[in-house]
């Protein structure tokens, strides 16, 4: 799962870095916007729909790992006798990471929003005033969105710590009893 979680959170960093290039080609402070700028606008909030969306996907997945292997260790370590240890460790590292996991989609639901206000085609006066705090708004998001990335690898890099122990455990408990390994 690390080598698979890596390639998602890298994918969804270039495609928020491309986002945010996009956007910054996008010359907003004109109060005239040309047809070729408002495409280039439509561009950019199209493959930030797409960014938010891949980036909640991520942070879903991750949160289903837990959900899956914090129960895998529950069930296996009932079905050995292995006691609590096991299971206070996957669920500790599974509570460990949500609140992240969350954060990370609010982060990126946050960043949609001060979009939507900075968006010139709602027509909507005063939209100008919004486009520094979108742009605040994705270069914090973008940091702050990697470093969940960071701690959820983290987690899930311990969770396989986790899962490789109770496989020893279980393999010498098969083994004793003359089970096949």
């Amino acid at each position: 799962m690390t080598r698979i979680f890596m390639t998602l959170a890298w994918f969804a960093l270039v495609m928020m870095g491309a986002t945010l290039i996009l956007g910054l080609s996008i010359d907003l402070h004109t109060e005239q916007h040309s047809p070729d700028m408002l495409r280039w606008a439509t561009v950019h909030r199209l493959s930030g729909v797409s960014t938010a969306l891949v980036v909640v996907l991520v942070h879903s997945i991750v949160v289903t790992y837990f959900i899956g292997t914090s129960r895998w260790v529950k069930e296996v370590s009932e079905a050995y006798s292995l006691g609590n240890e096991y299971i206070i460790r996957a669920n500790t590292l599974k509570r460990r990471t949500f609140p992240w996991a969350v954060m990370g989609m609010l982060t990126v639901v946050a960043v949609g929003a001060l979009g939507a206000a900075a968006d010139p085609s709602t027509g909507r006066a005063n939209t100008i005033n919004w486009v520094t705090p979108h742009l605040i708004g994705a270069l914090t998001g973008l940091s702050f969105i990697a470093y969940t990335f960071f701690v959820e690898w983290n987690n899930i890099h311990a969770n396989h710590v986790v899962i490789a122990d109770v496989l020893t455990e279980v393999q010498r408990i098969r083994a004793e009893r003359g089970l096949e390994v």
